[in-house]
């Protein structure tokens, strides 16, 4: 089977952790135990998120006094997607599975007449009171918001369009392959009239980019692991309950946050409804137990009537 197998923030740094680059690595060494599980006999594709490595990268900048201007966010995406690749890549390739890894560093264009860039509202960095958050924007140029009771910088989450090294990627799997790729949702570029990109100072949905790697790439399935071993009904409460599958007309009639898991099912439902085949939200540490719908939620088409019933 190609799998594309979506890694959350969880997998690098659980939250309330210090970005210690060693606290990193041995986060990175635990999933990559249960990657190794999948990579048997299966094509592997990983992507992963990194928010907390841009953010930290993005204060350093800021705050370097022998910068004219931080460094922007294209940039110190691809430079976190070449350190969480590597991590990754070393430590798959300490498994014991007669294949390779590899990074890429992946740019993903977007639509500058995107709706997204009218309107920023991922946040991005640390908070700050009004006064600091304004004279930020006024120095740098940056849009800020309210985010609860403090300031933050907001940048546009465009939508997804292409995957400028897909040949690239098609390649390496023929080559027997893993492939990291599209890490932090890919650096984000747009297409220029004489040819070639130019990047853009936004964030794009690293499940949203998932899904549309997975479609681009007839993977036999997409695999969202988080820090939730499945979707609940009323979950937080005492009477939750995990759905094992989920069409993709029950999932129309329910809300998620968009903070959270919102973005993984909209991503899942994105896979399913284009390509027919199935996708699965769960826990990275029951990874070789989704496929086969004993953990987390398998979201499936219409056409396979499941009721979807929790446990």
């Amino acid at each position: 089977m190609r799998l594309v197998v979506a890694l959350g923030g969880n997998a690098l740094l659980r939250r309330g952790e210090r970005p210690d680059a060693t606290i990193q690595s041995y986060h990175v060494e635990e999933a990559a135990i249960s990657l190794g599980r999948l990579r048997s006999g299966n094509q592997l594709v990983v992507t992963h998120g990194n928010g907390p490595q841009v953010g930290l990268l993005a204060l350093e900048s800021q705050e370097d006094a022998s910068l004219s201007s931080p460094y922007p966010l294209d940039v110190l995406g691809a430079q976190t997607q070449g350190m969480i690749g590597y991590w990754i890549s070393n430590d798959l390739d300490s498994a014991p599975v007669n294949s390779s890894a590899c990074t890429l560093i992946t740019r993903v264009v977007v639509d500058p007449h995107d709706a997204a860039f009218g309107n920023p509202t991922k946040f991005v960095g640390k908070t700050y009171d009004a006064r600091e958050a304004a004279d930020l924007a006024s120095q740098f140029g940056w849009i800020v918001k309210q985010d609860g009771g403090a300031w933050r910088r907001v940048v546009a989450s465009p939508q997804p369009l292409r995957i400028v090294e897909l040949p690239v990627i098609e390649g390496l799997l023929a080559m027997g392959l893993t492939v990291i790729c599209a890490g932090g949702g890919g650096v984000p570029v747009m297409e220029v009239p004489q040819g070639g990109y130019v990047g853009v100072e936004a964030v794009i949905d690293k499940d949203l980019t998932s899904a549309k790697l997975a479609i681009s790439l007839d993977a036999d399935a997409l695999m969202i692991l988080t820090d939730v071993d499945a979707i609940y009904r009323d979950f937080g409460a005492d009477r939750a309950s995990a759905y094992r599958t989920l069409s993709l007309a029950q999932l129309g009639e329910m809300d998620f946050a968009a903070g959270s898991m919102g973005p993984k099912v909209r991503a899942a439902e994105e896979f399913v409804r284009h390509t027919g085949r199935r996708a699965v939200i769960g826990s990275l540490s029951d990874a070789d137990a989704l496929l086969s719908g004993e953990k987390g939620t398998m979201i499936v088409p219409d056409e396979e009537g499941s009721l979807g019933a929790p446990h």
